[in-house]
């Protein structure tokens, strides 16, 4: 990072071009004068009288370079040192066809599930930006998304290729779980949360809820569960055997049972979200649930600059001098 210690001095800058308008208006400085121009029309066809006109420039050139040295430019080398939160999170997302329904909204137009959670997660994961997090997706099963990182920029790029249908169509919480419990088995983080979204019940996977619960108490691995969606019937969009698409009113179901249980047996919490709102609510207040006091240090250290523009600038003075009284001299 550059900066300027004392940016004041650059308002001389503004004065150059005031010189420039004045030595506009006085007009060229004859090199020889002479009773009869015609006398010295021959003498400034040539090249090195042509040059010699810019000369006069080179001054104004190293004043602007002064300026700057005056400004003290700094070349700053810092660094920031955080003590990492000790919070390893990871996002547990369903993206069973289900998630397409439009029973939520997204800045006031209707939107489909997935969209409207990618949205809220997305938040969630920029205000948490000393956590390593990382995200799971599952339908039929499991697949890792991110692993746990501190790199967010790389994790919300991933978020955001998310899509509904990537793999077989259900809904395997048991086996989702288990993938994020996995994931975080053998991290040093004191604390080890997993925060599952569905909007269905588990009807496939190798692993029962209960099971993966289980195996998510015994490793210390917190679960927060969320159930998405209205409750009854949601417009899901459906094409037909001509490729249109149409929406339908479909039922929906979530086992809320199954998700109060595996957040009880954890230590969690179960949450409803019925609409975009509830869902912005409950990532917050996990967020708040979910933190630790940071400690953070900063060390700077600043490189002189001016010397850079100093040293030039005594050098084109010195060649202007050094022109004007030598090859391109003005006789009076």
């Amino acid at each position: 990072m550059i900066r300027f210690l004392q940016p004041e001095w650059l308002w001389l800058l503004t004065l150059l071009p005031l010189a420039l308008l004045w030595r506009g208006r006085r007009g060229a400085v004859a090199a020889v004068q002479y009773s009869n121009v015609s006398l010295a029309r021959q003498v400034a066809r040539q090249t090195r009288s042509r040059a010699g006109r810019w000369v006069w420039l080179l001054p104004i050139l190293a004043g602007a370079l002064m300026v700057v040295g005056l400004a003290r430019p700094q070349f700053g080398h810092g660094r920031t040192e955080a003590q990492a939160s000790g919070i390893d999170v990871v996002l547990a997302l369903d993206v069973s066809g289900s998630m397409q329904a439009l029973d939520f909204k997204l800045d006031g137009q209707p939107a489909n599930r997935i969209d409207v959670v990618k949205s809220v997660v997305a938040k969630f994961i920029q205000e948490r930006p000393n956590d390593r997090i990382g995200l799971v997706a599952f339908a039929g099963a499991p697949y890792l998304v991110s692993p746990l990182t501190l790199d967010h920029d790389w994790l919300q790029q991933n978020l955001g290729r998310v899509q509904v249908a990537g793999v077989e169509d259900g809904t395997a919480i048991g086996s989702a779980i288990a993938t994020c419990v996995n994931r975080l088995r053998s991290t040093p983080a004191k604390s080890k949360v997993v925060v599952l979204l569905t909007d269905g019940m588990n009807n496939t996977g190798k692993i029962s809820p209960a099971a993966a619960a289980e195996a998510a108490k015994a490793l210390g691995v917190k679960v927060y569960t969320i159930a998405a969606g209205v409750r009854g019937e949601a417009p899901v969009p459906v094409k037909d055997n001509f490729g249109n698409t149409q929406l339908v009113m479909a039922k929906v179901d979530v086992d809320e049972e199954t998700l109060q249980k595996i957040a009880a047996e954890t230590g969690g919490k179960f949450y409803r979200a019925t609409d975009t709102d509830s869902l912005k609510h409950i990532y917050a207040e996990i967020n708040r649930l979910e933190t630790t006091t940071q400690t953070v240090r900063k060390f700077e250290r600043y490189q002189e600059l001016f010397a850079w523009a100093l040293f030039p600038a005594l050098g084109v003075l010195g060649l202007a001098v050094g022109l004007e009284q030598t090859r391109y001299r003005r006789l009076p």
